[in-house]
This record gives C-alpha cells, structure tokens and sequence, in this order.
C-alpha cells in the first residue's frame, strides 16, 4: 500500500514509491526515547519498521549503548534514583526534630544503591525491548549507518554487515559528553561513569555549571563527599533565570558545597594522594574523582551522513525544517541528534509528531513553547515559560514580577535554613502569565500543573481566582496578589 506524506498541505510526490519496493516503511537508528516512540507509533500506523541500537552497556561508548537510551541507561533516571538517595541524608538529619532518635553515626552504603540501581535500569532496558517487540517493530543489534537516501547498513556484533533499504529513515542518535580540550583530561570521568563508579568518591571537582554538574553535586554531597564546582560564570546554570538561579547557588553552598565561580581548569596532574585540579586562578584542588559537566555533542560522526549529503551544523547536529526533516526528504532526525531543546519529553514529542506526520496523515509540528523542565538539584528547580530576563526582552509592554520567599512547613520543625522561591513573570497589558519558577521541595512535582495553565494561555486573574490546598506549598502560586516590581518595556510602542 502506498503511504503518502503531506508537507504544508501538498503531497511529497518523490517519496510516492510503494511500500514492496523497500524492506521497510521506516528504518530508524537510535533506539533511546525519541527512536522508540517514533518506531512504536509508526508501527502502529500500519508502518513495516525496523530498528538498530548499539549493545547494552551501563557506560557507553562509541559502540557501545542501549535500548533505552541515554535518559533511561545513563541519564534522567539512574540520575533521579540516585538524587532520591542522596536525600535521604538531609530528611535524616532533619528528622531528629521530629523525634526521631538517631545515633549520631549513620551509614550509607554506595554499593548497595549502585546494584538497586543497575538493576532497575536493566528492568528498563528489558521493557523498552519488550515495547518494540509487543508493537511488531523489528529490532537490530549493531551499529547503524546510513550509505544512501533510501539504505542503512548494520553492523552486526560478530562484524557482518547488513543492509537494508527503507521508504523513510530516521536518525534519533543522542548525544554524548563533551570532554574539554585540557592536559591531563585522560583522568577525568563524565557522567556515564559517575553514575557506576565502584566506590564512592571521598572528594569530587566537578567542572561545569549546568543541569549534569548542579545535579551531581547536590548527589555527592548528600552522600558525604566534599564537593567544589568550578565554574566559568558568576552563578551556575547559564540561561535560567537570573534570580532562580542565585537562590539555587545559595542553597547549594548552605548544602556545604563549595563554589568556585568565574573559574575554569586548566590541567589535571596525578598525584599519590589523588588528582590534583588547577584553575585558572593557580587554585590546586585535590580530588578523588574529576566529573567533566561540559556539555554534550551530537552523536553523528560514524553515521556517514555528510557523504549521503545530510547537512549537519557546525557543532555536528543535524539541520531539520519544522517537520524534523532534513534537506534529504527521506531523511528525518528527532532529539538531542538536532540539538534544538535537549529534552527527553522533547524527543518523545518530536518522535510523536513524526510518526503522525508522515504515517499518520496528519501533519504535526513540534510546539516549543510553555515546556516545563527542571533541575534535580537538592532541594529542585523547576520553570516552564519566559525568564523575566526574556520577558522583557520578548514582551511589548511592562513585565510584572511576583515572587514569594518563605521557610517551608517542614523546615519550620526541623530548623534547616532554606527557603523556598515561587516566581511568576506576568504581561501587564493582557494579564497573561508568561513564565513560572520555583526553586524548592517538590518543584517539578507542582511546575507540571502549572505547565498546564500556561499552555491554556492563563492569566494572572486566573491564578488568583483559584483556590489554594492548604497547607502546601503549592498555594502559594494562587495567593501572590502583590507586585514585587514592575520592569518597563524594553521596546518602544508602534502602532505600525
């Protein structure tokens, strides 16, 4: 049967061949989110599909991977588990003020999280295999290669190649770490290996100041260890907003964690009582693990892409129009392979909106806008919409700013000196809500909710008419009614 794809409304008459003519409706490579959920819902279109995904490994590697992918095997959730872990060491403390009589020396034991985590990941490994297989997706194991607009080539694991040809294909490759350009880098780890490290490091340098470097360091120091972050800014976590983002620098130094901003390493030295890390400053800091949190690249080197003639950036991701396709029409990409918004949520929408585009006769583009995120740090952050900075620089008219800072019930027993910080960034002409934040217990858990108002486009006016649960937190965001400042409008008014 042919399957016809409609791009702005028009058929695209070259890819008009019949389905028997090719092996597959669809091939993809790169079984992690975005891979498997446009294979399963392309599948269960009626799509003949096919899919190849490196071996399993907890640590990967060039040849190495899993189904699964990074946020299932070495990512979002060994991450959580071991973020859960960690704050067990704080709720310990503050529960003696509860009454809880504890003796003063308690015991973490790292090996035995480390096996209750490899193995869930293994679970998971185990249903994402199970999920292509219940849709009728057929799975290859090896590396995946693409030799012509309508061909992929396999690489088996004992070297055999295969190849098959296929109507469409779709890379959904990931990315990987970014190792920085410095002497000595061969003794640093990423965060594929801190998440299976043998033993649990004493004294940890983590480089870098975004979500991997934030989380790792809440981990480590929940866990015991003596924890500096280097790096390069003022404050960590480039690109949030810029008042969310001093509250988690305090709450990350009130944790014990050592800051080290408008700092960089410059080489790392082995020495008999571990590895010693320079700055920049001449600062020498010594360290049983060095986690480099210094970004991620796209994974498309060994892809042959640029002899087929897929464009890809400068930073090696792959170009896509609106539709995740590439300047090849029979060549598509979805997730952190296109570097657009680096989220697995993410790579599951523009997994979706493939699927139902070019398989299910309904075209779809991904939609950017109002996508909460958070960071795992102890206690969280978690935003959906503008920043106040991009408010004002997006709006047309004045921004209102409200915010609460206040101790949160829990801590009020316990003693634990760390507030919790609620923002909203509001349109003072039409009222709507355009950004929230909060930095606090549970903040991912409540920006989810109000992801759902922003996405319907609520206002201010709205918030307030709704009735809080008390007592939460949560309230809070429906009982900010006073303005903490207003910013005049960045742009001047036209009525052109």
């Amino acid at each position: 049967m042919a399957r016809k794809m409609l791009i702005d409304g028009e058929p695209a008459a070259a890819l008009e061949e019949e389905a028997t003519d090719f092996d597959f409706d669809l091939f993809v490579i790169g079984a992690g989110s975005g891979g498997v959920r446009a294979s399963r819902f392309s599948a269960n279109f009626g799509a003949k599909v096919g899919i190849c995904e490196l071996p399993y490994h907890p640590i990967s590697s060039e040849t190495i991977g899993g189904v699964g992918g990074t946020c299932v095997i070495r990512g979002c959730v060994p991450k959580k588990i071991l973020v859960y872990g960690a704050s067990f060491g704080g709720d310990l403390e503050d529960a003696r003020n509860y009454g809880w009589e504890l003796s003063e020396k308690i015991d973490f034991n790292w090996k035995k999280l480390l096996q209750k985590k490899t193995d869930e990941i293994n679970r998971l490994n185990g249903i994402y295999k199970r999920l292509l297989s219940n849709a009728g997706v057929k799975l290859f194991e090896g590396e995946g290669k693409v030799v012509g607009p309508h061909e992929v080539e396999v690489t088996q694991l004992d070297g055999t190649k295969l190849s098959y040809s296929a109507k469409h294909i779709l890379i959904a490759t990931g990315g990987r770490a970014h190792l920085p350009d410095i002497p000595g880098k061969e003794l640093g780890i990423t965060s594929d290996e801190a998440l299976s490290l043998e033993e649990l490091p004493k004294r940890v340098v983590i480089l870098g100041g975004g979500y991997i470097a934030v989380e790792f360091a809440s981990i480590w120091q929940g866990m015991g260890s003596t924890v500096n972050l280097v790096f390069r800014k003022e404050l960590p976590l480039r690109g949030f907003d810029d008042e969310m983002r001093a509250v988690v620098a305090r709450n990350l130094e009130g944790r014990g964690i050592n800051l080290h901003p408008r700092t960089n390493l410059t080489q790392l030295i082995k020495t008999e009582d571990g590895i010693k890390a320079v700055t920049d400053h001449g600062e020498e800091l010594i360290a049983d693990v060095v986690l480099f949190a210094t970004g991620r690249v796209p994974n498309t080197k060994r892809l042959n892409l640029e002899a087929v003639g897929v464009e890809l950036d400068s930073n090696g991701a792959i170009k896509v129009n609106e539709y995740s396709r590439t300047n090849i029409p029979s060549i598509w990409a979805v997730g952190d392979v296109t570097d657009r918004m680096n989220l697995t949520p993410v790579a599951l929408m523009e997994g979706t909106c493939f699927a139902k585009t070019v398989f299910g006769a309904q075209e779809s583009k991904p939609d950017y806008s109002n996508i909460p995120y958070a960071v795992f740090s102890i206690p969280p952050l978690s935003v959906v919409g503008l920043s106040e900075e991009q408010a004002i620089e997006q709006a047309n008219g004045d921004v209102l700013v409200f915010t609460s800072t206040f101790n949160p019930m829990k801590n009020t027993i316990s003693g634990r000196q760390e507030k919790t910080v609620m923002k909203l960034v509001v349109d003072a002409e039409t009222d709507k809500v355009l950004g929230a934040s909060m930095c606090g217990p549970d903040a991912p858990e409540i920006m989810q909710g109000i992801a759902v108002a922003l996405k319907c486009g609520a206002t201010k006016a709205q918030f307030d008419s709704t009735v809080g649960i008390h007592p939460s937190s949560a309230e809070e965001f429906v009982t900010m009614r006073s303005v903490t400042r207003t910013v005049a409008a960045a742009k001047p008014r036209t009525s052109l």
